[in-house]
């Protein structure tokens, strides 16, 4: 009863699993033919630390505390009386192990027994080198005993962006180990190389050049990811574990184009998700909707082991998300996500070509103009069927007020079950101590003067 559970950073839906014809990867691919493949799949944050939180612990961000960025001097961090999952499965003698970008903390509540992630060594390293990558899993199963089960979590750092860390590998690391001068060799990488003209661009990004040369460059990288997560695998079945590990895939967020990461429209929300349970062989598709929360009570579901009772801030924790391994009777009524911080700054950066552009009021090629995407009405609602790129806001139409008025309840209720300490943003602040603890309110910020 084993687990291992790979991570994409910044993936996306750029493989012919989701219908892109154009970005090859064979191993996921493969991986889907005998997986359950989730059509519907949302992450809780789309930001790297505050997912990745959510994902270790089965929390939202505004309940586990990782409301930001971990890294440098964003250096927000889970509250210290979290139970992640490796600090549960370690608890119960399950060997865990991570390898690639961990970028949550602190390392109490986030303890591995195996660990090799950018607080140990380079994160291009062990989040992109998949030779690196496959020695380290040889080395992590190597040091197992026998008798235990495990738990691998193998998060990459590809497809993400490195062009403000290291710009001298490209816009993605796609020059990264691919065997040219200064670049260094990964040797188990056939890079896989992408013309602008050819990819195809997601209705959310301008189709510009610069747009075509940036997502020729995340195929590459993904085609690393692809046949890293292929190596892996490989390590499993000579490890003799193909036939009894539970194999989950997925990214922490949505690609980083504008409306993806940091957005909570559709294209920063929605994730590639494949389950795959020992021994299966075939691959079914599934048009529920389910979110990245339902990973640790699965995984909990799995081991047959049972959430711990605790108190965060006073509160009783239990899990919002459900165990997946019962699909077939698997209803979401609704997903959710929350979003506080990226940055600490709450810095969003976009490309120059596109604030150029609409300065100089020169076509975008966009589906957007700056405007609607910088302000935005405090309540959206979007029918996806009728507009599946999520442009016309119809919080305010008559027509939807039912469905609006539904919603929001279960926002609100979801907001009271996890303690969102924003439940009353933005025109109000929670008071929930002194003399409002045993009756929290939120108080108006605007007090008439």
């Amino acid at each position: 009863m084993d687990i291992t559970c790979f991570s994409a950073d910044d993936g996306g839906f750029e493989s012919q699993i989701y219908g892109n014809p154009v970005c090859k990867t064979p191993n996921l691919d493969a991986l889907a033919s005998k997986s359950m493949i989730f059509k519907n799949a949302f992450t809780s944050v789309s930001s790297c630390s505050p997912s990745r939180s959510s994902i270790l612990t089965g929390l939202p961000q505004h309940q586990n505390g990782m409301y930001g960025l971990h890294q440098d001097v964003h250096h927000f961090n889970s509250f210290d009386k979290v139970k992640s999952l490796s600090q549960i499965l370690t608890k119960k003698n399950i060997y865990s192990g991570i390898i690639g970008k961990k970028h949550v903390g602190p390392e109490n509540v986030y303890p591995f027994d195996f660990a090799y992630t950018e607080e140990t060594d380079s994160i291009n390293q062990v989040g992109r080198n998949i030779t690196r990558i496959k020695e380290l899993v040889h080395k992590f199963f190597s040091t197992l005993n026998e008798s235990q089960s495990f738990f691998l979590y193998v998060a990459f750092h590809d497809p993400h962006r490195c062009g403000h860390t290291n710009p001298e590998y490209g816009e993605f690391c796609e020059k990264f180990g691919n065997g040219e001068e200064g670049m260094g060799i990964i040797p188990d990488w056939k890079p896989q190389y992408y013309k602008p003209e050819d990819v195809i661009v997601p209705y959310f990004i301008p189709d510009t050049p610069i747009s075509r040369r940036d997502i020729a460059a995340q195929y590459t990288t993904l085609s690393r990811l692809d046949q890293g997560i292929g190596l892996v695998l490989k390590k499993l079945k000579e490890f003799g574990h193909d036939n009894d590990t539970l194999v989950i895939y997925t990214s922490d967020n949505g690609i980083p184009f504008p409306s993806g990461r940091t957005n909570l429209y559709d294209p920063g929300m929605a994730e590639p998700f494949l389950l795959h349970l020992p021994e299966q062989n075939y691959s079914q598709i599934s048009k529920t909707m389910v979110s990245l929360l339902d990973i640790v009570p699965t995984i909990l579901d799995w081991l047959n082991i049972e959430y711990p009772d605790f108190k965060l801030n006073g509160i009783p924790v239990k899990l919002s998300g459900k165990s997946l391994l019962h699909e077939s009777s698997f209803k979401n009524e609704a997903v959710f996500a929350s979003h506080n911080l990226h940055e600490v700054t709450m810095y969003y950066p976009m490309r120059v070509d596109l604030l150029n552009r609409t300065a100089e009021r020169i076509e975008t090629h966009w589906y957007k103009n700056l405007s609607n995407y910088y302000y935005r009405d405090q309540w959206e609602l979007f029918d996806l069927e009728k507009d599946p790129h999520e442009t016309h806001n119809v919080a305010n139409n008559s027509s939807y007020s039912s469905i609006f008025t539904a919603l929001k309840k279960l926002l609100i209720d979801w907001q009271i079950e996890t303690n969102d300490p924003w439940i009353c943003s933005p025109s109000g602040v929670l008071e929930n101590k002194g003399r409002f603890k045993s009756n929290p309110q939120c108080l108006s910020l605007f007090n008439g003067t």
